[in-house]
């Protein structure tokens, strides 16, 4: 079953390619929606997809690149789906 999940990312989170590799990560794990750097100097992120494939991808968003150091990933878990045609930075 199709999921859709939104997390927030904080910490060392910008100017460290997060944006491209969490795009790169979301398409290689066959998931839909958008990344974007916020205005507070955090990620932020829409996926959506089957629900194993979030779980990883949340995970991997504690991580990110190797340059970056994550605080804080908040999660908001969601049922309603939107038509997005792929993975990409907003």
């Amino acid at each position: 079953m199709k999921k859709q999940v939104h997390v927030k990312i904080s910490g060392k989170v910008q100017g460290v390619f997060f944006r491209a590799e969490t795009c790169e990560k979301g398409r290689k794990l066959g998931l839909t929606g958008w990344v974007r750097n916020t205005l507070d100097g955090g990620v932020e992120a829409v996926a959506q997809g089957e629900e194993d494939r979030l779980q990883h991808f949340v995970t991997w968003c504690w991580d990110g690149p190797d340059s970056a150091h994550v605080k804080n990933v908040a999660v908001e878990w969601r049922d309603q789906l939107e038509n997005f045609p792929d993975f990409s930075i907003r």
